[in-house]
């Protein structure tokens, strides 16, 4: 299948700490990629460099056959990246459905009586019709998460960036959350998805990616990746030979 998403030739260093060092990665259409890393690998910088918020220092980003490495994170949003954020950040003053509005009239550049209906939908989806008129900063870690995907999914992405969603919740919730992620997939959307919670990326993504150093060290079938030697080393802190 062709690619949604592509990291050309990516590299990026903050100071001495490089992160990414002429990474390729492309996304397929329809596909849940799943990435995973230590602390301080450059995941969520990878994120940024998607979004726009963070300037690659070499390559290019091209989404749906077009350059956008230079293009604003607005514009990003509206041709079809979408992203959540590892610490969800609501309007906390505002309810659940103006979040929603909010997300879906600028983040998806419409009219905002044209987002109603769709905004009802998601909420719903989401499991938050019965918090849709309370404010945002009152609800449960869960309830934030899911209002997250939620705002995200407002901006009718084709490509969602997903980042540490399970972080913090219980097996449960976790649970519940991989549920309503597999029920977005559903709706034909391409997933890249951060998670230190491996066995949540396990239970939904095609493949994983392993970041260390700059560089990928695994790349493949989940269950072959978390096995593969490297990985248990250097990501798990357990010796090859153990």
């Amino acid at each position: 299948m062709p690619a949604i998403l592509a990291f050309e030739k990516i590299s990026k260093r903050f100071g001495a700490v490089v992160v990414a060092r002429a990474l390729d990665l492309a996304l397929a259409e329809g596909e849940a990629l799943g990435i995973i890393g230590p602390n301080g690998a450059g995941k969520t910088t990878l994120f940024g460099i998607a979004s726009g918020t963070v300037a690659p220092d070499a390559g290019r980003v091209v989404f749906a056959g077009i350059d956008i490495t230079h293009l604003a994170p607005e514009r990003r949003c509206r041709l079809g990246i979408g992203r959540s954020f590892q610490i969800p950040q609501p309007f906390n003053g505002m309810t659940v459905f103006e979040n929603l509005v909010v997300a879906a009239a600028f983040g998806g550049g419409r009219r905002e009586r044209d987002v109603y209906a769709r905004c009802v939908e998601l909420i719903e989806q989401c499991g938050l019709a019965a918090k849709a008129n309370r404010p945002a900063g009152s609800l449960t870690l869960l309830d934030r998460k899911r209002l997250e995907l939620a705002r995200a999914l407002a901006t009718q992405p084709r490509v969602l960036l997903l980042d540490e969603v399970a972080g913090g919740l219980t097996e449960h919730e976790c649970k519940a959350l991989v549920d309503l992620i597999r029920d977005i997939r559903r709706g034909g959307i391409s997933i890249i998805w951060i998670e230190h919670v491996v066995h949540a990326l396990v239970a939904l993504v095609d493949r994983l990616v392993v970041l260390h150093g700059g560089g990928f060290i695994g790349e493949g079938a989940p269950q072959a990746v978390i096995a593969s030697p490297a990985v248990r080393d250097i990501y798990m802190g357990i010796p090859a030979d153990a």
